[in-house]
């Protein structure tokens, strides 16, 4: 199984940034793909960013050139580095990873969440 955990968040002013860590623990070497998804007060959890194996990356439209996904494979960690930060991005930001075990059934596993609160 894979454990995740989230750092962090915080409160920002408009326009400032923050970096958001997720670090994995347990059949690390399983992750196919790892993803950041946020869910708002009164909406839906949505998917930000996602990165797989492969090299592939997701961003929804509305982060596109503000925020940055990237993973350190040696330290497990999965980063979201988020640029000019807007008040509509305030949400629970969760870390999530896709992974496969050993009968080949994939899985998926979801950190604590971490919230971001962005002040006008």
């Amino acid at each position: 199984q894979v454990q995740l955990v989230e750092s962090g968040g915080g409160l920002v002013q408009a326009g400032g940034s923050l970096r958001l860590s997720c670090t994995a623990s347990g059949s690390i070497f399983s992750i196919n793909s790892m993803g950041w998804h946020r869910q708002a007060p009164g909406r839906q959890r949505e998917l930000v960013a996602g990165l797989t194996n492969g090299g592939s990356y997701y961003y929804r439209d509305s982060v596109k050139g503000r925020f940055t996904i990237s993973r350190d494979i040696a330290k497990a960690t999965a980063y979201l580095q988020m640029n000019n930060l807007k008040p509509e991005d305030t949400a629970v930001y969760s870390c999530n990873a896709d992974y496969s075990d050993s009968d080949g059934l994939e899985l998926s596993s979801w950190g604590q969440g971490t919230q971001v609160t962005v002040s006008s």
